[in-house]
């Protein structure tokens, strides 16, 4: 049975291979630093590590082999105790029997939540040889009590394909990087139309001046055509452009903006935190401000 996570979660992706293991205890040690200058070490209740897959070919920033989310995991944990795991699994290149043990594996590892994800963007939606992730829901619902899902809130059709991941079995959304308040009025027709109230992990990634030179955020939230998106990529390109504090200013704002719009609907809230370029003193700086107005981990 899921219980809510009610949960502070800090995305961190697994360094590359090529890497060795002493990166992923360095990137751990940096975030055990940073949480503790920065205020916000309490408040971490959760590490999310995606699992990653091979995308697009213009995807900004090179895609290597990259270590594994278990091997990851069993690194990382010894240098953030009390902090737990959550991870994404890409679900539709693995048979329900290889999934199944994947799935195992991962929840005996102590990952207590998992998103589970699709093709990427240059396949359509039941392709792939493997498990759809709407099937997964259901298929595997009696071994991982928290199952999650992507939430795209701008994304055409969203309302009607995140009610069918509910009936499913999900039992939680991670939003996509939110760059709008477009997730209030998503929620909030949402809530009108169903009864459904699973966990939403509302996600909020630090923009750091790099972005005006590599562009990964912009590509990351994409959907040519898409006017509520081509807003966000603005806001995106406004933040990477402008000075600390008034970036500080700018996504705190959103922030308020979102958890206000958002509180008296219904739903259990968890906030998921992204430094998309890598942790950094100034991305917690931002968060602890965001957290400081509103955390599941405040009583």
């Amino acid at each position: 049975m899921a219980s809510t996570l009610n949960t502070v979660a800090l995305e961190l992706v697994p360094p590359n291979l090529e890497r060795g293991p002493q990166q992923a205890v360095d990137d751990a040690r940096k975030v055990a630093q940073f949480s503790a200058e920065s205020g916000i070490d309490g408040h971490i209740g959760h590490v999310m590590i995606p699992g990653l897959i091979a995308e697009e070919d213009d995807r900004p920033v090179e895609m290597k082999p990259k270590l594994d989310v278990l091997d990851f995991w069993s690194l990382i944990k010894p240098e953030l105790p009390g902090v737990r795991g959550l991870c994404s699994q890409v679900t539709a290149f693995m048979d329900e029997a290889t999934l199944r043990h994947r799935l195992t594996e991962l929840v005996s590892a102590g990952i207590e939540g998992i998103v589970f994800v699709g093709v990427p963007r240059t396949m359509k939606d039941g392709e792939g040889s493997g498990v759809a992730p709407t099937d997964a829901l259901s298929i595997y619902r009696e071994l991982v009590p928290n199952r999650g899902v992507i939430l795209i809130p701008t994304r055409e059709g969203e309302q009607g394909r995140f009610n069918f991941k509910c009936e499913q079995g999900a039992t939680f959304a991670q939003t996509q990087l939110l760059y709008s308040d477009a997730i209030v009025a998503f929620l909030t027709e949402f809530a009108e139309n169903t009864d459904y109230r699973p966990e939403i992990l509302l996600s909020f990634g630090f923009v750091p001046k790099v972005e005006s030179r590599v562009g990964f955020i912009n590509w990351l939230i994409q959907d040519p055509g898409n006017a509520a998106v081509a807003a966000e990529q603005e806001f995106v390109k406004t933040l990477a452009g402008s000075e600390p504090a008034q970036k500080r200013r700018l996504m705190v704002d959103l922030y308020k903006r979102v958890i206000d719009g958002v509180a008296e609907l219904g739903y259990p809230l968890s906030i998921h935190l992204e430094a998309t370029y890598g942790v950094s003193a100034p991305a917690f700086e931002t968060f602890a401000q965001m957290l400081d107005y509103w955390s599941p981990a405040k009583p």
